[in-house]
């Protein structure tokens, strides 16, 4: 049998993402913050080619992003409910770290390798600033997915898009548990 790393193991069987609206300030500070981005950066990536880059959000992007979300919400005719429940996500949190899935021209890496490398990071974020020991939830929503917002709002170039965005701070309550998949029902095993 292989080591056992039986604290990370406990760890990764009961984590539980903070739901974002709970969380509140302090956030991290950027030496909070930099072993938890570098925990990041060590996902898989084929081929060594970093397809993804994060911008951090403090207070005062939060608060320019929340307006932003507010016009192109009212210019792309989303309902005032989803609005106003998008530019919470961004005025009511204390810090975010968006993870930029920024694809690179590779003749042996495919686009979508390079995504899922994205979704790898986004992952690894969350659980690292979980282990950490701060709150933290990962959302995207339709302004994520809205190219004007991603280029005016957050600067991203023509090619990238936002894989995630990674809400921490202090948690204010735990959430209870959910329900979690029936494993057995997912999964198939091949012998032959």
């Amino acid at each position: 049998m292989p080591d056992r790393n039986q604290a990370a193991l406990d760890f990764l069987l009961t984590r539980r993402s903070r739901p974002a609206k709970t969380l509140t300030g302090p956030a991290p500070d950027r030496t909070a913050l930099d072993p938890v981005l570098t925990a990041a950066a060590r996902s898989p990536d084929h081929g060594k080619l970093e397809p993804w880059r994060f911008i951090v959000l403090e207070r005062g992007a939060m608060a320019r992003l929340a307006e932003l979300v507010g016009e192109r919400g009212v210019a792309l005719g989303e309902p005032p409910e989803q609005i106003t429940k998008a530019q919470s996500a961004f005025a009511d949190s204390p810090l975010a770290v968006v993870v930029v899935s920024s694809p690179v021209d590779s003749p042996k890496v495919p686009q979508i390798e390079q995504t899922l490398s994205a979704g790898a990071v986004c992952l690894s974020l969350l659980n690292a600033a979980l282990a950490s020991g701060w709150g933290a939830n990962w959302l995207t929503g339709w302004a994520s997915h809205d190219r004007q917002f991603m280029r005016d709002g957050l600067g991203l170039g023509d090619h990238e898009m936002v894989a995630g965005i990674i809400h921490i701070g202090t948690e204010t309550s735990a959430p209870p548990e959910r329900p979690r998949p029936d494993v057995a029902a997912i999964t198939t095993w091949v012998e032959t």
